[in-house]
């Protein structure tokens, strides 16, 4: 290795680390005593050979995210609702959201005899919410069940995330809530938790009652992270302009908010000569912001993007008061790492990877820039837009892969739309923010948010605009994870390195490329209820044998399909008829029963039955699945060529503690 990238290798461990925490969750099985206890030995043995030969170190970082995502498991493990039920039960509020159909409510400490063990937390939706209060105790009956998995195998897995949240079920209540009695009391950190859960309860409702709708729901999303009210056309218009991230509490905000303090402290103490010339007035501004940026944490819910973000931007202003350098690929690579070693979970979420990705090519054309020979000095206002223009395409290529794997979609005008919208967003929107924050303990806050909203008026006009232009968004069909992989590895290689040979990253990522375009897709698709079922037809589309019973994973087949059809217009392909429905695909005959009689007519005549009744016995058939086989599956994706061959749901997640097998 030359003597010059030798300094890089480093940055390659926070990699390993991800590596192994995604190969962890990645397994199809849970690693017992025997496995963990190898890749200890394992670990700690690279560890300390990596002194004569540094590059063991790579290998110990690799079993160290392994081991981390194992330990953390382990830590946040808690038992998970078995099958669906009707409970009643109380619990204590630990946090709720307005939605547009009701309330959604987190409770903790729960008391009932309907289920044992009890789980942790379970989020039930309420007809409605009043009087709700974090910290009081609610009694209700709801309908519970287990945390959803995927909608087919390679969907994100709810489920799994659930699970790393302490979440054992999910529902809806029947009727209200009535007030309850704790059944212990709360500890300190609870009573905090609930106090911070109720100041942005009340910042919210201050900042709707101030704004219209749309703009109130926007404005309590940018400050306090309650995005429940965001209208989805809203919503849509910003995404499809590639302006989603302004909703999410993440880098953007987190740097504005930082950094516009920082700013704003120097500037100020940089006015008395006598201070500045004395003190190291930058180290009071990285303090001022560091508090500044930790307490707009608290507030907006110290969601996973947001900490994330938190992390990030407090290794740059630590790295000012330790006198390196900012932004650098090192202080990245640790913020990586803290959080991958704190969260190992993060690894599979689409915002730590958007957002690590868009930073590190920010980071990689930021020393290319620093490295080549400048150019003449031109105007503030040119560099201003060149800066806007150069984050927003080299951040919109970095994340596309990650969009259109997590989201089935790509923005292409995300470019012109972030150079609409990001002057409003960190001139006047974020600044509005800040101000209205500022003044709520005095109640003048009315001003800067009437402010806020106007900008956010703008900012949702430049959205409308941009995403209605011709083109604005492509729908992709979903792929799977390992041509991700390749993409983001050769990313990685192309970033890292700074030699020629960086440019071999471009062989995996091209491959990754290659595999994503012609990855094969299901030819037939079964929801966990048995009744859905949606078959590609000959134009390469998918269409339903009857009308789905379950909508939302319909939607979301189409969705990962790379298809904008709306479920209305999708065509029934199925002949049916009281007992079932039948439909011819190529050679293949395949039956949908719904009845246990129509059975043994499906199993003489078909290639495939798809039944959501019990069939006792069947022969015939090349492959049967019947209710209690969908359903421990959690549903089912078949490929007809070259042969019938059916993979579930549950079994391509593996046998993982998240993983509920239907009863």
């Amino acid at each position: 290795m030359a003597a010059q990238e030798r300094p890089r290798l480093v940055l390659w461990l926070p990699v390993m680390l991800g590596l192994g925490a995604a190969g962890y969750f990645s397994l199809g099985f849970e690693p017992g005593v025997a496995m963990t206890l190898l890749a200890v030995i394992g670990t700690i043995g690279a560890g300390v050979g990596a002194r004569r030969w540094p590059v063991l170190a790579l290998v110990a970082a690799l079993g160290l995210g392994l081991l981390a995502a194992k330990a953390r498991e382990a830590m946040v493990a808690a038992p998970v609702l078995e099958h669906p039920m009707v409970a009643h039960l109380s619990g204590r509020i630990e946090s709720w959201e307005p939605r547009p159909r009701g309330v959604r409510v987190v409770l903790g400490d729960l008391v009932s005899g309907a289920f044992s063990p009890v789980p942790s937390r379970l989020r039930i939706v309420l007809a409605r919410g009043d009087g709700l209060k974090a910290g009081a105790a609610i009694s209700l009956t709801a309908s519970l069940t287990p945390p959803p998995g995927p909608s087919e195998p390679g969907d994100s897995d709810f489920g799994r995330a659930a699970f790393f949240n302490g979440l054992g079920g999910v529902g809806f209540s029947y009727g209200g809530a009535t007030p309850a009695l704790l059944a212990r009391e709360p500890g300190w950190g609870q009573r905090v938790e609930a106090a911070i859960e109720n100041l942005r309860q009340n910042m919210t409702a201050r900042i709707r009652s101030a704004l219209p709708a749309g703009e109130g729901a926007i404005a309590a999303a940018l400050i306090t992270g309650m995005r429940g009210e965001i209208d989805p056309e809203d919503e849509a218009a910003l995404r499809d302009a590639g302006l989603a991230h302004v909703l999410a509490i993440a880098g953007l905000h987190m740097a504005l908010v930082g950094m516009g303090l920082f700013w704003l402290v120097r500037a100020v103490l940089a006015a008395f000569p006598s201070i500045a010339l004395t003190r190291p007035i930058k180290k009071y501004a990285a303090l001022a912001a560091l508090a500044g940026a930790a307490f707009y944490l608290v507030i907006s819910g110290a969601a996973a993007s947001a900490t994330r973000a938190f992390v990030m931007l407090a290794m740059m202003l630590l790295a000012v008061l330790l006198d390196r350098p900012a932004l650098s690929m090192r202080s990245l690579g640790l913020a990586a790492a803290i959080l991958l070693l704190l969260r190992p979970e993060s690894i599979t979420q689409p915002g730590f990877q958007m957002s690590f990705a868009a930073v590190t090519a920010l980071v990689a054309v930021a020393e290319w820039e620093q490295r080549r020979q400048r150019a003449a000095p031109h105007g503030m206002l040119y560099r201003y837009v060149r800066g806007i223009g150069l984050t927003s395409l080299v951040g919109s290529l970095a994340t596309m892969p990650f969009a259109i794997y997590h989201f089935d979609r790509a923005a292409h005008y995300a470019v012109p739309g972030n150079l609409l919208a990001m002057p409003v967003m960190g001139f006047l929107v974020m600044p509005a923010a800040a101000l209205s924050v500022a003044a709520m303990p005095f109640h003048l806050e009315a001003g800067p948010l009437h402010l806020l909203g106007w900008g956010i008026d703008v900012m949702l006009g430049i959205g409308r605009l941009v995403s209605g232009l011709p083109g604005a968004v492509t729908l992709a069909p979903a792929f799977p994870v390992w041509a991700l992989g390749l993409m983001a590895l050769g990313g990685l290689w192309i970033a890292i390195w700074r030699l020629s040979w960086r440019w071999l990253g471009l062989v995996p990522l091209v491959l990754g490329i290659l595999l994503a375009w012609s990855a094969p897709r299901a030819d037939i698709l079964v929801a966990a209820d048995g009744r859905s079922i949606a078959l590609r037809g000959a134009d390469g589309r998918l269409g339903f044998i009857r009308p789905p019973k379950d909508k939302y994973a319909a939607r979301l087949w189409l969705e990962r399909d790379g298809d904008a059809r709306d479920l209305q217009t999708v065509a029934i392909m199925g002949r049916c008829d009281g007992f079932g429905c039948v439909v011819r695909t190529g050679p293949y005959l395949i039956a949908a029963s719904l009845r246990p009689e129509a059975a043994a007519e499906d199993c003489a005549r078909a290639d495939l039955v798809i039944s959501a009744a019990q069939i006792a016995r069947c022969g015939g058939p090349a492959l049967v699945l019947d209710q209690e086989t969908i359903a421990q599956g959690g549903g089912y994706a078949i490929r007809l060529t070259p042969r019938i061959a059916a993979v579930s749901v549950n079994a391509w997640r593996g046998t993982r503690p998240w993983v509920v097998q239907s009863q």
